[in-house]
């Protein structure tokens, strides 16, 4: 056989830099500081309430859009924390985790032609389904060290071909949780253009230092015009579950339920009651995660600024980002983080891995959502080597 077997998008495509530093940080006993997931088991009263439903409850297909029980507490809580009004029934699709979600609404709305605008550094998913969907993708590079954009930016960018506008808020890898002023820059494009938004909004709770997650789709006239992703994986500190939820218009979601359709179909309806029921916690417990994980980030970001890193500030996520060229590393951010887990028994990922056009090279990114004792072991090993 001579000819290449596969589709050359994801044959010809290298193994995720995840894969690669998370597989290095086992081989050298390095405390792995790069893959973003908590340490933790999640809140036991969410745990018990899937394991009742697992024992007690029903075990066969639910519908693909969901039990109602975890469509009902998707919109309930909209209206709670967001004030928007969302009908379970037409407007909430449960999948099977926000990547599913991502994959769903980018091949429901995207055909062959279609150009969508995307923000970079940007979370690598996104890239490949636009490809495979034929869309082209147009690409905003965010400027370092506040990651800003500007109307010029978005000008080059957005055209009468515009279908589509993708973006991570709170954003992963850097921390950002953008502006009112930013948002509605980017409504404006939106409506010019009669384009729609794709909102990666998992970390939506995961917001620090006061600031409150603005969803994209509350803003006047773009109810209709956004697809708002979550995740219960990033909410309870429970990624393995792999729920996740789109809300959005009923005619914006139809072609997305029918992509999910052909792809998981469904998702645990054990899983869906525990989630269900964590969306009806009290507001103490949702403020508590974001304060709970703020304290981690600050605990990181004394221990970085210790050993001699520039730390950049960051607004939310799991993440925090530091600068190398503080410490005259004679290299880019892929070999400094390959010599920190060797030299240092420590792993982080280099931000240029969230690039496709334009990367920086001068900075890595920690994830701070663990255990303080691991947080603190890592400071101390980075004392130690530097």
């Amino acid at each position: 056989m001579t000819a290449k077997v596969g589709n050359p998008l994801f044959r010809d495509m290298p193994t995720t830099v995840f894969e690669v530093m998370s597989q290095l940080a086992l081989k050298h006993k390095s405390i792995n500081l790069g893959q973003g997931f908590p340490d933790d088991r999640g809140p036991p009263d969410v745990l018990q309430a899937a394991a009742d439903a697992l024992l007690n409850g029903y075990n066969q297909y639910p519908s693909m859009m969901g039990t109602p029980e975890l469509r009902q507490a998707v919109a309930n809580h909209a209206k709670r924390f967001y004030g928007l009004d969302v009908d379970w029934a037409r407007e909430v699709l449960v999948t099977s985790g926000a990547t599913e979600a991502l994959g769903a609404c980018l091949f429901g709305l995207i055909e062959p032609g279609d150009e969508v605008v995307l923000f970079e550094p940007m979370y690598d998913s996104y890239l490949p389904i636009i490809k495979q969907a034929g869309g082209i993708p147009k690409l905003v590079t965010l400027k370092a060290p506040d990651w800003s954009f500007t109307r010029e930016d978005l000008e080059r960018v957005f055209s009468p071909r515009t279908k589509a506008l993708v973006i991570n808020d709170p954003l992963n890898p850097v921390g950002k949780v953008y502006r009112r002023d930013e948002l509605e820059l980017i409504g404006e494009f939106l409506q010019r253009f009669d384009a729609y938004a794709i909102c990666d909004e998992v970390y939506e709770h995961l917001v620090f230092d006061g600031a409150a997650h603005i969803p994209l789709m509350t803003l006047p006239g773009l109810r209709n015009r956004c697809l708002k992703v979550g995740s219960a994986g990033k909410t309870f500190s429970l990624t393995g579950w792999k729920v996740g939820y789109v809300t959005g218009a009923p005619e914006l979601l139809q072609p997305v339920a029918k992509a999910h359709q052909f792809m998981t179909f469904t998702t645990a309806p054990n899983l869906q009651a525990g989630v269900a029921y964590g969306l009806g916690k009290d507001r103490a417990y949702f403020d508590n995660l974001a304060s709970s994980m703020q304290a981690k980030r600050d605990r990181l970001a004394a221990g970085l600024h210790d050993v001699g890193l520039s730390v950049l500030h960051s607004g939310g996520s799991y993440f925090l980002l530091a600068d190398i060229s503080s410490v005259g590393f004679d290299g880019d951010d892929v070999s400094f983080c390959l010599h920190l887990t060797e030299a240092a028994g420590v792993t982080a990922i280099p931000v240029s891995a969230f690039f496709a056009e334009t990367p920086v090279r001068n900075y890595i990114r920690f994830c701070f959502c663990k255990q303080d004792s691991l947080l603190d072991e890592a400071i101390g090993r980075l004392k130690r080597y530097f």
